[in-house]
């Protein structure tokens, strides 16, 4: 057996030592490029009223140990940072963008404010972000297209700020997404059609914004939809059929709209599963469906300042889960 050469042994060693140290630096680097960002958020904060982060944020001590914040058990990365209910005040860094193995965002229920920076969702930089959750502030401006180009997203909540504009059709491209609110805030234009594509959408709450125009018919394509909120916008035309075809749906809101149309006579075959049937303040025509009873899940029925007419139908008595039934200022006669 040839005996081994000494400087092939040397160089290898010496390799090996290399690709070690590059490797323990690099890591070092990733881990020093997320305390930066941190520090940036900190640096950003105008107004904290326990001084959680004052004092807890100390670099001095591990960014894994700061309250609010949580790693990678092998890769010691942020993987969560949750500051929400901290009462904080004050904007959003850029540098949040820079944590590549954040997978969730969740800083609701502050009074963080200003515009959300285009660079806080790199796709490049958070691949693996699945929650973001930046309800109840007072976030404004418009929605940085690049947050739907984040594939893996799951949860998006921007419930209760001052967002404007469109959104954005590039939402298709969130095909992971199972939940998303944009209700409270002052959302113009359409609801884009695309947001059909999203087909493991199980929430979806638009309510409270500035919308128009009749509703997409492709909301129908949602298999697995159980909430549907659109109320309080100003949207006209009659509700689309495919959306009655909606077997999963456990609550539809349509109130203080300008809808139209009728009811389908047959709609509750389709969505047995129904539990809030919610359509006050819109002009809506035609008869109450005298198969309604067939919803038997049913505890809300809001269907007042209508045109419904004709009787109140007899069975809508077997509705026995119902604890909240309007029905009035319509055009119904008969008796009860």
């Amino acid at each position: 057996m040839a005996k081994n050469n000494p400087l092939i042994v040397i160089i290898t060693a010496f390799l090996v030592l290399s690709l070690m140290l590059s490797l323990v630096k690099a890591a070092a680097t990733n881990v020093t490029t997320d305390q930066h960002a941190l520090l940036a958020l900190k640096d950003r904060i105008t107004y904290d009223p326990t001084n959680l982060l004052a004092k807890n944020w100390s670099t001095s001590s591990s960014i894994c140990t700061w309250i609010g914040v949580t790693c990678g058990v092998h890769h010691h990365r942020v993987t969560i940072l949750n500051i929400s209910y901290f009462g904080l005040a004050g904007t959003l860094p850029p540098q949040l963008g820079y944590l590549s193995f954040l997978q969730v965002l969740a800083i609701g229920n502050n009074s963080f404010s200003g515009s959300l920076p285009d660079e806080l969702f790199f796709l490049r930089n958070l691949s693996s972000l699945r929650v973001v959750d930046l309800s109840y502030n007072q976030l404004s401006g418009t929605i940085p297209s690049s947050i739907f180009q984040i594939s893996s997203l799951e949860r998006l909540d921007l419930t209760s700020n001052m967002f404007d504009g469109q959104i954005p059709s590039t939402i298709s491209k969130c095909q992971q997404l199972q939940m998303l609110s944009l209700a409270y805030n002052n959302f113009t234009g359409y609801i884009p059609k695309e947001i059909g594509n999203v087909t493991m959408l199980k929430e979806l709450y638009l309510g409270i914004n500035e919308l128009q125009g009749e509703i997409p018919h492709e909301l129908g394509n949602l298999a697995k939809l159980e909430v549907l909120s659109l109320r309080i916008n100003t949207l006209t035309g009659p509700i689309p059929s495919t959306i009655f075809n909606l077997s999963s749906l456990k609550s539809m809101d349509f109130t203080d709209n300008s809808l139209t149309g009728n009811l389908p006579p047959e709609m509750c075959q389709y969505i047995p599963a129904l539990q809030g049937l919610a359509m006050s303040l819109n002009q809506f025509t035609g008869r109450i469906p005298i198969n309604l009873w067939r919803c038997r899940n049913l505890q809300l029925v809001s269907l007042s300042y209508n045109q419904f007419e004709g009787s109140i139908p007899r069975d809508i008595g077997n509705l026995t889960s119902v604890n909240q039934l309007f029905l009035g200022f319509n055009n119904l006669k008969g008796t009860v």
